[in-house]
């Protein structure tokens, strides 16, 4: 692909941010600074593929007491700071001149906002707000930059039985995590409506795939099965989420980069809908065939029902009309498909989860509101 952008891409030792920075490094001609803090969810690993090895695990540190960029390969650098740290940010655009920047950097657990909502506040908000700053200074002299900001169809709030969320669906946030990037989602608009920063917002619906942070439905369910333990269910299960395939989703980001047009705003979502009890059952299946149990005894006799998170939306569903037919996106993956790839990656890269599993989260409830 002719993509050869300079990119900020914040938040890339995590989730979808790793995903995209693969897909530019490996796919595309672009040129990447990764701006990660490293949080617990933050894994070096996940770059590991486009030269991030563990030999620049201490390297990452600041220098002087001071975050600095250091150059991995000639196209990827990284940048262990905070979003919150203006002066970090500002040295950051200035010394490594970006064209665009893809803001993913976020907490972004439902369950742990709910224990401890400070902290998201404190990155998806004010975090968001220093990167506007520094990207509105560095604008002003680079006309042609772009601020994309990636966000989730959590801001719109629930859905009954029928209908999808749009792009022009009114916001609804009932969790600490989902009003504090419904808040960002406003600042950026706002710097863009304001001062005239071209912005870009995507929402997206549930992503799953290679390198989820095992507290996320998905990557817990197929570890608690490959440990025996009991797989939990909130409330009956009957919960519909809308879900997408993590590198579908780096795709979709960008062609919203290269083709969507300043102050719009792209759902993304896949037309998968399912309940959280159909996606448990569809990953037990699956490790029936692929990892079957020494007893013989099928992994849904593991599932466990337990109590529901306080404030849990009942469905989300995104409407991606806007994105497929003005931009031409379309999934490569559907949730049968995608699935499938996701436990067997996970069957496949233990030495990924492994260390993860055995300390920063071995699978303990969170968000219980206690």
């Amino acid at each position: 692909m002719v993509f050869s952008k300079r990119c900020i891409v914040t938040g890339a030792a995590g989730f979808i941010g790793s995903a995209l920075a693969r897909l530019l490094l490996k796919e595309t001609e672009a040129t990447v600074l990764v701006v990660d803090k490293l949080t617990y969810a933050g894994v070096p690993e996940s770059l590991k593929e486009v030269g991030l090895d563990d030999s620049w695990s201490e390297k990452l540190e600041s220098e002087n007491g001071r975050p600095s960029i250091h150059s991995i390969t000639p196209r990827f650098s990284f940048l262990k700071a905070d979003i919150c740290d203006q002066e970090a940010m500002d040295k950051a655009f200035e010394e490594f001149k970006p064209d665009t920047i893809f803001h993913l950097a976020a907490e972004s657990h439902v369950d742990r906002s709910i224990d401890g909502p400070g902290e998201f506040i404190r990155t998806n908000v004010v975090g968001t707000a220093t990167l506007l700053q520094a990207a509105l200074k560095w604008w002003k002299a680079h006309p042609d930059f772009v601020f994309q900001h990636i966000s989730t169809d959590e801001v719109y709030g629930t859905l009954g039985e029928t209908g999808y969320f749009t792009e022009k669906t009114p916001y609804s946030p009932h969790s600490p995590y989902s009003a504090s990037k419904a808040s960002s989602d406003h600042l950026v608009r706002a710097w863009h409506d304001t001062y005239g920063l071209p912005v870009k917002i995507t929402n997206c619906s549930n992503n799953y795939g290679p390198y989820h942070f095992p507290e996320k439905l998905i990557p817990l369910v197929i570890l608690n099965c490959l440990d025996g333990k009991p797989l939990p269910v909130y409330g009956k299960g009957a919960n519909v989420r809308d879900w997408l395939y993590v590198e579908d989703h780096a795709r979709a980001l960008l062609l919203v980069n290269e083709k969507g047009v300043p102050g719009e705003t792209y759902n993304v979502g896949g037309h998968n809908e399912r309940t959280n009890l159909e996606v448990v059952k569809t990953i037990c299946s699956i490790m029936d065939e692929l990892r079957p149990r020494a007893d013989g005894s099928k992994y849904e006799s593991l599932i466990t029902y337990v109590t529901d998170r306080p404030g849990h939306d009942l469905r989300y569903a995104i409407d991606p009309d806007k994105l497929m037919n003005e931009l031409g996106w379309r999934p490569r993956e559907n949730f049968a498909t995608g699935i499938k790839k996701t436990v067997q990656w996970y069957l496949d890269n233990e030495w990924w989860w492994g260390p993860i599993h055995s300390g920063r989260y071995s699978g303990q409830r969170l968000g219980t509101g206690k």
